[in-house]
């Protein structure tokens, strides 16, 4: 059940002064993948095909996740007429392929699967807190405000479920930890650097995806704030089974915190170095 409607929306509040270019590129790549939940709906289905509560549930998230998607689509077509958003989410799903007919989780087990599950939708709430955080376009901001709401959501729903299933496939605090780290590791995939190309390159333009990650990362790294680290800590803590608040949690979200500054800047300088001047520069991190 959707918790708002796209209608609801106060799309006539849009501001085209208080748009800030560096938000755009961000706003279409996230509408691309945010828009693609229904295939990984499927996905998920046939992983838990023998779990029918399960199941609905995973269908009601994605008719979420696409309207987050249609959301951020048509907020990127109001700050940017000229831009075809079902063209782009078209060329999209048609190169960046889920394999839809797998019987079995990619991560080793249906506990590993919904862990996996958690990191996404903690990496997606500190991402549209940031950014709803960041512009001053009321109209994004609200959107952003509505699915970092879902996406927390989202992380309790699989959290739950994963607890479940935990209970009877016992996976070793190691094992979870694995399946995480290695999730966290796949934002440099070509999940966001494909949806980055799709929604802001000539279609004419070779993917190359070493120069879409970082024209996505330089943008969005610099957006994020230390509180956004810690609380997503927090949440990875929870998935994992650590306690999210304490010691071991702050050590670990000060040491993401440098990470993330760190990796800001490295993305920055391939950006600067491989790409021709551009009209606005790129945003600092603070």
């Amino acid at each position: 059940m959707k918790h708002w409607r796209i209608e609801q929306v106060a799309w006539d509040r849009f501001d085209p002064s208080a748009v800030d270019p560096q938000i755009i590129p961000l706003v279409k790549a996230a509408a691309m993948v945010e828009r693609n939940g229904g295939d990984y709906a499927l996905y998920l289905n046939r992983v838990f095909h023998d779990d029918p509560d399960f199941r609905q549930a995973a269908d009601n998230w994605a008719v979420e996740e696409i309207q987050h998607g249609d959301a951020l689509g048509r907020w990127a077509t109001l700050a940017d007429p000229s831009w075809d958003y079902a063209a782009a989410f078209e060329r999209y799903r048609s190169g960046f392929k889920i394999n839809i007919n797998a019987d079995a989780s990619v991560r080793g087990s249906r506990t590993g699967e919904l862990i996996a599950r958690c990191m996404v939708e903690t990496g997606t709430s500190s991402y549209y807190t940031a950014l709803g955080e960041a512009t001053q376009e009321p109209v994004l901001k609200q959107i952003c405000r509505l699915i970092a709401a879902d996406e927390y959501r989202h992380f309790k729903l699989f959290y739950d479920h994963m607890k479940r299933y935990l209970a009877r496939e016992n996976l070793s605090f190691l094992q979870r930890l694995r399946v995480a780290a290695g999730r966290i590791g796949e934002t440099e995939d070509d999940e966001l650097a494909f949806a980055f190309h799709c929604g802001n390159e000539d279609p004419a333009t070779p993917y190359d995806h070493r120069r879409c990650t970082a024209a996505y990362m330089a943008r969005a790294m610099a957006f994020y704030r230390f509180h956004h680290i810690e609380r997503g800590m927090g949440m990875i803590f929870k998935a994992i089974g650590l306690e999210p608040r304490g010691r071991l949690s702050a050590l670990a979200a000060r040491g993401a915190w440098r990470l993330l500054r760190w990796r800001h800047g490295r993305f920055r300088r391939m950006l600067e170095g491989a790409a021709p001047p551009r009209a606005a520069p790129l945003p600092q991190a603070a």
